[in-house]
């Protein structure tokens, strides 16, 4: 039987235990551990100033996946995503694709025509970067070096 997944709009100060929970249990973010700290950081500038927008997944009132995104400064029609993050033992289940489904159409709601990310060039996040094509969006560009030597940075875009 598959589990109710309900969404719920907005950050709260407990999330910050969830985020990190969830963000620690894909084993992506051990490597570059400021990650973590940054997302947590963008959480709180977040509640502090309504900055961006927080998009949680739930099961049975747990937090199971979040997105963040915000539109691109001076453009009136470009978002860009923070962070997605899904529990590592709940991957496969449709959790990521819902999640960015829901955010499509809040940035359409908003005026959105483009949506952009950017990930990691590493081994370890190949699948990552399907999930993303899966999703829909076409690499666009990739940056040599960029978060550290040797760990290129991929650009994704889709149009909304």
């Amino acid at each position: 039987m598959q589990q109710k997944i309900t969404f719920r709009l907005g950050g709260r100060i407990s999330d910050a235990k969830d985020i990190e929970r969830i963000m620690r249990s894909s084993g992506f973010f051990e490597e570059v551990s400021s990650e973590i700290e940054c997302a947590l950081d963008d959480l709180n500038e977040h509640l502090k100033n309504s900055s961006g927008t927080y998009l949680f997944a739930e099961i049975e009132n747990r937090v199971v996946g979040y997105v963040s995104f915000d539109s691109v400064p001076c453009s009136d029609s470009a978002f860009e995503f923070e962070w997605i993050a899904v529990d590592n033992g709940l991957r496969g289940m449709g959790i990521g694709k819902k999640l960015m489904e829901k955010s499509f159409e809040i940035m359409r709601s908003q005026g959105g025509r483009k949506a952009f990310l950017q990930t990691s060039g590493r081994p370890q996040y190949l699948p990552t970067r399907k999930f993303y094509e899966k999703c829909g969006f076409r690499h666009e560009a990739t940056l040599e070096d960029y978060y550290v030597v040797g760990d290129p940075c991929f650009f994704y875009s889709i149009l909304l």
